[in-house]
């Protein structure tokens, strides 16, 4: 593996993560997941479906 390759994943791996990004990826993998079984599933239904979860947890 080139050596410029190898310092970005190392970078990469301590690079903190915002709340942001985390939920851009999670959503990303839930859409990917459930569009494979279900065709008409749309990244929109997906973002409301978190967003009623997000809603839930904070009631908790």
């Amino acid at each position: 593996m080139p050596k410029n390759l190898q310092m970005l994943i190392d970078a990469a791996r301590s690079r903190p993560v915002s709340p942001d990004e985390l939920q851009a990826q999670r959503r990303s993998f839930a859409y990917g997941n459930t569009k494979i079984e279900n065709d008409r599933v749309t990244r929109e239904m997906v973002a409301e479906q978190d967003e009623l979860l997000q809603i839930e947890a904070k009631a908790l």
